[in-house]
């Protein structure tokens, strides 16, 4: 990738770009975001202890959820009318704001109401910098780019749990979200060149419909849509009348609002956009909801140590980063749809793998890494080419709006699916059979992974744009 390139204006006068600090600054802003994610993880039980907050603790990392939800579609509705650029820096102040509150939080409802922040923000900026691929780079070099967004999304895998560790025990678990703010930072002083640059550029007039006939996102679709995932966070955590009340209204909130958020089709399995992004929403679902059980597993049935059995997650970050950049190789006689295709397939055989173990206790544990390598690499496929599908099947004015449904299917269907695993957990788990217990999870999520496979079939040719 050259150090500088150009954006052509609508009047034809091309305005210097900076693509590798644009490229350098996306990526240390994914990782703040990535690390932020997995590190809060590791401290959480500290700091709900230390706030006497564990009736909120699942909160905690619904509500990021949440925010994100909200956040998404109202960011492809502005990127859509104003470009990227704005929402860009919009996105990572908040997320800032977020960090600082969550870290000086003395009481759990602060430290709740901070990581709802920083999910407003995390929303936000991954949209805009969607967007911001599409527009600001060739689409020869975007494989390439989702390659270098993805190995920053999974690089904190192997250090964010370590790191969060050592600053909970030797300093306190507030110095994990201040820690983040500084790669935060840096990544937007990179962006910040290159973005008031894109500010030059002239946005095309917008009208109440988009090239495709589509008009934008109602907002009321998105606060319906996040109270719908906030409902089925209480809903999974309660196994009773009340429980299935609440689910059943949220199935009834996401029929409302999601068709309005998605393309056409969407519901129906429609051919093209519907079925990446219905896909998209499945896979990482059912990847998430099988790899939050995977740890478990192993220490629970079969005595392994709590850090050979995190080493797995580690095992599936290689095979993910293995799979981002085999789909950007130009000579992969393969289309994007077919790339699609072959990541869940892959996903879907990890699950399975990892499922058939569980059930039988004989087989040899570390045959767990070899099914997580599967579905490590099946998600480096998949991701980026359903991120450049997206791309490809979008009109010009309707990038945001679309990119916003990939990310909120994304978001949607990961809160969904890890609360189906984490459904199924406990209805089985009080009975202590263990194999059947986590081989069901597994297993289950294995079927998610296959309807997303099924999903890709519809999808139809799509290959990546000539410059």
């Amino acid at each position: 990738m050259s150090r500088n390139e150009t954006i052509p204006t609508d009047q034809g006068s091309p305005l210097p770009l900076s693509q590798r600090a644009l490229t350098i600054g996306i990526c240390t802003m994914t990782v703040s975001i990535a690390f932020e994610s997995i590190a809060v993880a590791t401290a959480m039980p500290v700091a709900a202890r230390d706030l006497n907050g564990i009736a909120y603790y699942a909160w905690a990392f619904s509500l990021f959820v949440i925010g994100m939800l909200l956040a998404t579609v109202l960011a492809g509705r502005v990127c859509d009318r104003i470009g990227p650029s704005r929402p860009l820096l919009f996105g990572l102040g908040v997320f800032v704001v977020g960090l600082v509150v969550a870290g000086t939080a003395e009481t759990m409802v602060q430290l709740v109401a901070g990581r709802f922040v920083q999910g407003l923000g995390g929303g936000v900026l991954n949209t805009a910098m969607f967007v911001t691929v599409a527009k600001a780079y060739r689409p020869a070099q975007r494989p390439r780019v989702f390659t270098y967004i993805s190995t920053a999304w999974v690089l904190p895998s192997f250090v964010g749990p370590p790191v969060s560790a050592w600053l909970t025990s030797h300093l306190s678990w507030h110095w994990v979200f201040f820690t983040v703010i500084p790669l935060a930072v840096v990544g937007g002083a990179m962006v910040l060149p290159t973005v008031r640059v894109m500010m030059r550029i002239p946005m095309p007039e917008v009208s109440e419909e988009d090239a495709s006939g589509l008009r934008p996102a109602p907002v009321w679709a998105a606060f319906a849509t996040a109270v719908a995932a906030a409902l089925l966070q209480v809903a999974g955590q309660r196994l009773d009348w009340w429980g299935l009340a609440l689910a059943v209204l949220a199935v009834a909130l996401l029929l409302l609002g999601l068709p309005r958020l998605m393309p056409p089709g969407f519901l129906r399995l429609g051919r093209g956009l519907p079925s990446v992004i219905l896909a998209r929403a499945l896979l990482p679902g059912a990847y998430f909801g099988g790899e939050a059980f995977l740890p478990l597993m192993l220490v629970e049935q079969r005595n392994v140590p709590l850090l050979l059995a995190g080493g797995t997650l580690t095992v599936g970050a290689v095979g993910w980063t293995t799979g981002s950049f085999l789909q950007a190789n130009r000579r992969l006689p393969l289309r994007r749809d077919q790339l699609i295709t072959i990541g869940c397939l892959n996903v879907a055989i990890g699950l399975a793998l990892a499922g058939v173990i569980a059930l039988f206790p004989t087989l040899p544990y570390a045959l767990i890494a070899l099914s997580w390598v599967f579905a490590g690499l099946g998600m480096g496929f998949a991701t980026a080419s359903t991120s450049l599908a997206t791309i490809t099947l979008s009109p010009v004015d309707a990038q945001g709006r679309n990119g916003s449904s990939l990310n909120l299917g994304d978001a949607l269907g990961s809160s969904v699916f890890v609360g189906l695993a984490g459904t199924i957990f406990g209805a089985l788990h009080p009975g202590g059979n263990l194999a059947v217990t986590f081989g069901a999870v597994l297993l289950s999520m294995s079927v998610v992974a296959v309807l997303a496979m099924l999903a890709s079939l519809r999808v139809g040719p799509v290959s990546d744009p000539v410059d």
